[in-house]
């Protein structure tokens, strides 16, 4: 067993001043129970990424790095979102860990779960993906949306794990690899499957969140659903395509209607048919000319190489 393993808890924060310190309580029981059993090493820490709080979120995370030997964190200069913080905390454990997890800080990952993660990692994983083991605590209308959006990814041509969000653990070696993936439009659980190497999973059971509210409603997770297809997928331009060739023959018929009307004289107004189509024609056309757009979009932040985040403190260093 590699007992001298250095291993990073990486925790986006935004917003978490309700929930933190009990957070902090689970994980630092957590750490202290995985040293004294040597599954890993002393230097081993949890690593708070304050996203750019509106509340007093960063100033408990200081204080916790205070009097906590475990805890340290870094602060963004902005809010950049959820995965652009994520990022920027693996890519700050990276350079002193061997290990690392990503999990919540609204205690709905089971923290239970992380010894299962590293006894994969022990086994040969060099990526371990928590996964729900089941919807039950779901209201309908999350569990059919929830599971939609997978079944849908999956449709659009985007590899991802079933009922996995960004609870995982992932190896030096892997975040290494990452490094070398520039994009500006994060979409970390597509990447990662990317990426390859020995992969392994470990089912938990999700829990309510202790405190606060949910950062993810359904305006944000459309909005992130259609980051990760048009990041991992041309499928929505090729259905544009296809669409268009089908309108094109459907039009191709109408015209020999209508030359085969006028021929026999036959008098058809048509006018329904006439307004309908326009307006049916014309939404289309928007429509792909919008989805076009998007992809146009993601283009044109890509080409500026801005960068995904900037640090602006780090009680790490």
């Amino acid at each position: 067993m590699k007992n001298k393993d250095i291993l990073y808890i990486v925790v986006p924060c935004y917003n978490e001043e309700l929930v933190l310190k009990e957070t902090t309580k689970r994980l630092k029981e957590k750490m202290e129970e995985l040293i004294q059993s040597k599954k890993i090493a002393k230097k081993s820490r949890i690593l708070y990424i304050n996203d750019g709080s509106k509340d007093k979120t960063w100033e408990l995370i200081k204080k916790i790095n205070e009097e906590e030997e475990y805890f340290t964190g870094i602060s963004l200069s902005r809010n950049r979102g959820h995965q652009n913080a994520l990022l920027a905390g693996l890519m700050t454990a990276k350079e002193k860990a061997d290990i690392v997890i990503s999990m919540d800080a609204d205690l709905q990952d089971d923290i239970g779960a992380i010894d299962g993660m590293i006894e994969r990692y022990h086994e040969g994983a060099e990526i371990v993906y928590g996964v729900r083991s089941s919807r039950k605590k779901d209201t309908f209308f999350k569990k059919v949306t929830a599971e939609g959006f997978y079944k849908f990814m999956k449709l659009m041509g985007v590899d991802i794990v079933f009922n996995h969000a960004d609870y995982r653990l992932t190896s030096k070696k892997v975040l290494e690899e990452l490094e070398k993936f520039s994009e500006v439009n994060l979409f970390l659980r597509g990447l990662f499957p990317l990426i390859g190497y020995k992969t392994e999973i470990v089912y938990y059971e999700r829990k309510e969140r202790f405190a606060g509210e949910s950062k993810y409603p359904l305006k944000k997770m459309l909005s992130f659903a259609w980051d990760g297809i048009s990041s991992f997928s041309v499928k929505p331009l090729r259905f544009i395509t296809g669409l268009g060739f089908l309108i094109t023959l459907f039009s191709i018929l109408v015209l020999l209607y209508s030359l085969i009307v006028k021929i026999i004289g036959s008098a058809v107004s048509g006018w329904t048919f006439i307004v309908c189509s326009i307006w049916f024609v014309g939404g289309l056309q928007m429509l792909s000319i919008g989805i076009i757009g998007e992809y146009i979009g993601k283009i044109y932040k890509e080409t500026k190489r801005r960068p995904r985040y900037i640090i602006a403190e780090n009680l790490d260093e």
